[in-house]
Formats: structure tokens, sequence, C-alpha cells
């Protein structure tokens, strides 16, 4: 038998003799030879210089060890491109310049007036691009765009050895790259910024659609004269929307992705040439990846010349620059639209503006202000011009803002420093026809005729139904006629309104009521920040409209009595896309009878009365002079069918803000005040518009 006792672990040897009483000691556990190991490494360790070679072959490593190098860089470098992709993040933000847009403002005939902004550019819908052009642009730039993963090996390598020959690098980035590198990146052609951008390509390809890259690419794209965006270089070389270039035109466009100083055939034969050539090699690409049928190719023998003219210019000389400034403001006021994003740019505003109208309007003015001489009167100095034209639906479609808007940036056309003066009249004449007048104390209201008299003698004597007015120095209040001229005591309100007679004007004012004044003068289309005070004086005009507001009052009278609220714009779309604009309020400020009697009196103002200059052979004008007492303003107002212009005279140190008079100015000196440069620049206008065709 077998000594007794617990067996020994199996696979370990008991512990015998001084190492056993040691670890029983101590209870630590017993130490295990490394010899096995360190065997091991000596195996594994290269052993470089290599022993047993001589001279140079000592340096030469094995193909083990050139196969060891090998794979441990690539995963070194591998770890590195991983944690370099994990802590790459897409920016949330794309640079400014990369997503900032122009505005485009167009007339009303739908024709481009002007565009403001420094980046000629404007994002289109992928969808708003024809396929033909969407692969017209790819074949040329990047074939295999919808299979590829947002970088190219290839362009990889070209990478790699440009950095090693020099640091720089060129080339080969697909569209997703140079998508990347427009929106996000600088246009620095160093290593660091290559890394980066295809690290960002691969992080965008795995978050986009390869439709929202090619569409992002398009939209950012530089096309030369000027203009980023597949959009404003269809316009700037072509004329005309994206979504009407066919195959042909896009191939041409797509070569200017390769250096539009050296494609674009309007700079020379040599990038005619150059041009020519790439529109056929990216035609037969077309074909050759299968996006154009060989029948189509066939179709297109002939290079699709663009036209000259470079397109896209901001342009806000002469009126254009009141116009657009015109235009913004009443898409932020009435649109909403802020004006941060405004001036970031995408909007095309369609304006009420009428060309031809606009061209006539300035020709008028400037062709009367040639007879002010500054140099030979000083009263020629200072004198304010402006003038608008607005229909009886509200648009305005004419203006004059000043001799230019790089000149003065002020539009005097809504200037409200002006006082309406004797132009108010109509407003007082058609509230008195439509509410009547009180004359005695407690009594009821009365109505009144055109035919009804009132007091045109001079120095007549104003009254309320308590008596005598009394102004502030404590003296009977009076009404005063121009030239001092009497009237009588017996004018009809037709006579008086015809013949401008300021004392019975005055008188009516004061029967209709201060009060019913400034309501009905709010409901025929003035701001009641612009009516005058409430006094006698608010009857003769103290009420300061600017030209397009009196012009608005007019065409109320000329639509029978309905007033629509002037307005510049009749719709605004942002890159396509319609943006929210209210119709234009319409109101009855005054009954169709009311207004038919307005207008009567007002053609008798032109057919017999103050207004004889303004008489056109073949039309009925309906119009008013307007003066004031201190003879600082000079209107005229008129209308002809339903559409009425007004213009506006005045002297003003815009330094001091204060109106001078108008005497001797343009050497004209009357009895009379007031001033005929208005009357004739509104007939001169009124006149080449009728004879249009």
């Amino acid at each position: 038998m077998g000594r007794r006792g617990k067996r020994p672990e199996q696979g370990r040897k008991p512990v015998r003799g001084r190492r056993a009483g040691r670890e029983k000691r101590t209870g630590e556990p017993r130490r295990v030879s490394t010899r096995p190991v360190r065997s091991l490494l000596r195996r594994v360790r290269p052993r470089y210089p290599r022993p047993g070679r001589a001279g140079y072959r000592r340096w030469i490593p094995s193909w083990r060890q050139t196969l060891g190098a090998f794979a441990a860089g690539l995963g070194a470098l591998t770890t590195l491109m991983g944690i370099a992709y994990a802590l790459t993040e897409i920016p949330e933000k794309p640079n400014d310049f990369a997503t900032q847009q122009d505005n485009v403002y167009y007339w009303s005939d739908g024709t481009r007036m002007a565009r403001t902004g420094w980046i000629n550019r404007q994002e289109m819908p992928l969808e708003k691009v024809p396929e033909d052009v969407r692969w017209a642009v790819l074949a040329a730039e990047n074939a295999s765009f919808y299979s590829d993963p947002g970088i190219s090996p290839s362009g990889i390598l070209r990478a790699l050895s440009r950095m090693v020959s020099g640091g720089q690098t060129q080339g080969g980035s697909t569209i997703t790259q140079q998508y990347v590198k427009n929106v996000y990146l600088s246009q620095d052609q160093t290593f660091s910024r290559k890394f980066t951008e295809m690290l960002l390509a691969v992080k965008m390809d795995n978050n986009f659609t390869k439709d929202e890259i090619l569409e992002g690419y398009l939209n950012t794209s530089w096309f030369g004269r000027g203009t980023y965006g597949i959009q404003r270089a269809s316009q700037a070389y072509y004329g005309k929307d994206v979504s009407r270039l066919n195959a042909s035109e896009g191939a041409f466009l797509a070569s200017l992705l390769k250096g539009a100083g050296l494609y674009d055939p309007t700079l020379g034969p040599e990038n005619r040439e150059r041009a020519v050539e790439r529109w056929e090699w990216t035609l037969d690409r077309m074909v050759e990846i299968g996006r154009l049928s060989p029948a189509e190719r066939a179709k297109y023998k002939t290079f699709p010349e663009p036209t000259e003219t470079t397109g896209g210019r901001t342009d806000l000389s002469g009126q254009r620059g009141y116009l657009t400034e015109l235009a913004k403001s009443y898409v932020v006021r009435v649109g909403k639209v802020p004006e941060k994003d405004f001036d970031h740019g995408g909007y095309q505003i369609y304006t009420t503006f009428d060309r031809a109208k606009t061209e006539a309007l300035e020709e008028a003015v400037t062709e009367e202000r040639k007879k002010l001489d500054t140099e030979e009167r000083e009263s020629d100095g200072f004198v304010k011009t402006g003038a608008a034209t607005v229909a009886g639906d509200g648009r305005i479609t004419a203006l004059y803002g000043g001799p230019g808007y790089f000149k003065q940036g002020f539009n005097e056309a809504n200037a409200v420093v002006v006082p309406a003066g004797s132009a108010f009249a109509p407003v007082v004449y058609a509230a008195a026809l439509t509410d009547g007048v009180v004359r005695e104390r407690d009594a009821d209201r009365r109505p009144v005729t055109p035919s009804t008299p009132y007091n045109g003698q001079h120095n007549a004597t104003v009254t309320t139904p308590e008596g005598p007015y009394w102004d502030r120095g404590g003296k009977i209040f009076q009404g005063r006629n121009d030239g001092e001229k009497d009237w009588g005591s017996s004018i009809t309100l037709r006579g008086a309104m015809v013949n401008s007679v300021n004392s019975a004007i005055l008188q009516l004012g004061m029967d209709v009521g201060l009060d019913r004044l400034r309501v009905h003068a709010r409901k025929a289309g003035l701001l009641p920040s612009s009516i005058g005070p409430q006094v006698p004086a608010l009857a003769l005009g103290n009420s300061t409209p600017s030209a397009i507001r009196m012009a608005a009052v007019y065409s109320t009278f000329a639509a029978g009595g309905v007033n629509a609220s002037p307005h510049s714009v009749t719709r605004v779309t942002k890159n396509g896309s319609g943006v929210a604009l209210p119709e234009p309020a319409t109101r009855r400020a005054f009954s169709a009878d009311v207004s038919a009697k307005v207008t009567d009196a007002l053609r008798g103002v032109v057919a017999e009365g103050t207004g004889r200059d303004a008489r056109i052979p073949g039309l009925r004008p309906a119009g008013k002079t307007g003066t004031t007492e201190d003879n600082t303003a000079a209107w005229f107002v008129g209308y002809t069918e339903d559409e009425a212009t007004a213009v506006s005279m005045y002297r003003m140190d815009l330094r001091k803000l204060e109106l001078m008079p108008l005497d001797g100015v343009a050497g004209h000196t009357s009895e009379t005040q007031g001033h005929p440069m208005p009357l004739d620049i509104w007939r001169n206008y009124t006149e080449a518009v009728a004879a249009r065709p």
C-alpha cells in the first residue's frame, strides 16, 4: 500500500524543503521562473542590426522585419485615422460667405431692375435643375459621385505625393470634397486643409444624401462673371433661369468649374478654343456614362455661345436706388421679414414700378431742373423735388426721389417735411360734401353742395359756431387769399375750389370741424403722423404728407372714393418659394357721388382755374396746385383716368432742416404765390406717358 494522505493538486508538484517552509511562514506565493518568457522575447524581438551579417548587409532588414514594420505602420495609421474621423465634426454653421445671397428686384413687367448684396448668388432647389444639366456637371467633374464614399483614392495619393514634394496639394477632389471646401473650409492648398477636407467629405457622405450634397455644390460653386451658383450663372451667361437650360448649355457651364477665367469664350480666342474642346468632351463623356443618347448628342453640333453681357451687376444708380430701398422697406414692414434675414439675401422682389413711366418722370424733372442756376441766383440753391405716381389700386408705378441714389440717398418722394398747402383743399371739400357743416351754435349739421355760397373776401373773418376765432396773439383770425384777391362774399364752393380761394376753404374747414377733417384725411390715405395740428391752418394744408401719400389721396378720388394703401411690391419669393405678403388694404373713403363732385371741381381747376397750364389736348386732367402762405412749398397733384401723380418742390438746407422761401427760384416772380415748376413737370410727364403706344 502507498503512503496515505492528500494527493497534491493535479498539474502542480508539491512544495518541499525550504521553499515550502518560506511559503508557509510568509504566506507569499512562490516565484515563477521568467526564463521561458525571456527566451520567447529573444525569438520575437527583431534582431537588428542583423547578427551573422557583415558590412552593409547587417543593415538590410529581412522580409519578416519589413512586413512586420509595414503592418505596424498600417495599424497605427488606421488607428490614427479612426481617431481623427471620430473627433471630426461637421460644423453646425457654414461660412457666411458660402450662404449669403443677393436680392433681385424686378420691374412691373418682370424684367430685372437691380440686385443688391455683396454676393451674386441665388439658391435653387435641385429639382428645378434639369437632370441633363446635373449630369453634365457630374460627367465633367465626378461621374462616380453617386457611388463613391465622398473621397477619391487617386486624389488622396496625389495629395500625399504633393505633400512629399512640396507641402501642397491640388486636383482630384470629388464633388463632395469641393462642396466641403466651398462651404466649411478655406481655399488654401495645404495638406492639413486637404486632410480635413477628406475627413469631412466622408462624414458628410455618411450624414447627407447625395442629392443634398449635389444641390449644395451647385449653389455654392464659382462660375465667373461675378456669380456663385448655377442659377446666377445661367442668368449671367444665357439670360434665363436654370430650369430652361438644355444639356448643351449645361455642358458649357460645367466647363467653367475648371476655371471661369480660362473657359469664358468672351474673354479671348484661346478661351473659346478651350471652352469648345471642354464642351465637346463633356457631351461625349455623358454619352460614355450612359446619361445622353447618341441621337441626343448628335443634336448638339453647334457650340452654345453665351451672351456678351456679364449680367448680375449691382446697379443702384439713378432712381433705382430709391426704388429698391422703398421696396425693401415694404417687404420688411408689411411682409414681416426680419431685416437681418432680408440682408442675408435670397429674395426676389417683384415691384409695381413701371420702367418707362419712371424714366419719363425722371426726364421730366431733370429737364425742368435745368432752369436752376446756382451760380447766377442764390435762390436756386437747396431746391428739392420729389414726385410719385400712384394708381387707383395703390400701386406705385413711378417715382422720382432725387438727383441719384449715389448723389443723395434721401428719397424726396417719401419726404414728410413739405406742407401740402392748398393741395389739401380737395380733402376739405370732400369732407364737407360727406358730413355737411355746422354754422351756428347748437344747430344741426346741414348738407352743402358744390353751389353752396361762401365768403371769398380777402381777410374774411374766420368764425366758429360760438363766434369769431381768436388767434394766440389775441387777434381775430382772418383768411388771406393769394395775391390778396377779393372773390366776393358769395362764391360757390366749386368756384372756391377752382380758383383756390383760401378764405372760403378755411371757413369751410372750420364749419366741417377740425376733428372731422382729421378723420377724413386718414380715410383718404394720409398717415396720422403727417396730419398737422388741429388748428384752422389744418384746412389750408399744415399737414406734411409725402408725394407718395398725396398721390394716393388724389387716386382715391380717381378710383371713385375707394382708397387703396400705396404699395411698391406685388409678390416676393425666396429662392423660388413664395413668401407670404398680405393684400394691400382697401376701404371706401368717400361715396362715388362725392368723389365725382370732387373730380368735377378738379377738372375745373385745369380747364378754367389756377391749373390752366396743365391742360393737355385729348385728355381731361383733374388736378390742383398747392401753395403755402409763406411760399416755402409748391405742389401740383393731378390725375387722368385712375392714376394720380404728385410733384412737390421746396427749399431746405438739410443741415439746418429749415424751409426756405421759393421766391425767385429759376427767376420766377409772381404776385400770386406759388411756382410753376411742379405743374410743368406734371404736364410734361403726363404728355410723355399718354404718347406711349
